[in-house]
């Protein structure tokens, strides 16, 4: 027997919805390794060190990552689907905000820099974990150096590039979901 073709249709765009909304949630997933991987070469291969800031900013590609899995392997729908893409635009959003403060200390005169720290291993071995997170935040002259750049743009600012890429994409899923005001 077979079903009406308005019912076979609907199924197909069921299936179409469902399968671009991993899909996409897989591509963020991607993105963030590759960028991670990316980071981790630039350190090890080409010897550039990360500042405070730096480490903060993977941290949060890390975890926009971990929600990314969870919401591959989950592959909610309405409400569900909702929650991962407000998850993914606040952590995008909150390493937005890292690498806009650590574009702001490139910007600084020379003059305003603030000393340069010790590195967060240091830290982490005698501070206690807030006031190595608040150090972090605030940054260290370490985090206003710019030591490689391509097309014109420096490690922050092509993170800051991602993030909002990123957190457009955690909106359009929040805002694009089954069940969501369209």
């Amino acid at each position: 027997m077979q079903q009406p073709q308005g019912q076979y249709h609907e199924h197909v765009n069921k299936g179409n919805e469902l399968l671009n909304r991993r899909g996409v949630f897989g591509i963020v997933l991607g993105v963030c390794v590759a960028l991670l991987a990316t980071a981790f070469y630039m350190e090890h291969v080409k010897g550039l060190e990360p500042c405070p800031l730096c480490w903060l900013q993977r941290y949060a590609f890390m975890v926009v990552g971990a929600v990314s899995l969870l919401a591959v392997v989950h592959n909610p729908g309405g409400l569900g689907a909702r929650v991962y893409g407000s998850l993914l635009a606040l952590f995008s959003g909150l390493g937005l905000a890292l690498a806009g403060r650590q574009l702001w200390l490139q910007s600084l005169p020379a003059d305003q820099v603030p000393a340069c720290g010790p590195s967060v291993e240091y830290m982490l071995d005698v501070l206690p974990l807030s006031e190595v997170l608040a150090t972090a935040i605030r940054g260290t002259g370490d985090c206003a150096e710019v030591v490689w750049r391509f097309l014109g743009l420096s490690i922050p600012g092509w993170t800051a590039v991602f993030f909002t890429l990123l957190v457009i994409t955690g909106l359009v899923m929040l805002l694009r979901a089954p069940g969501s005001a369209k």
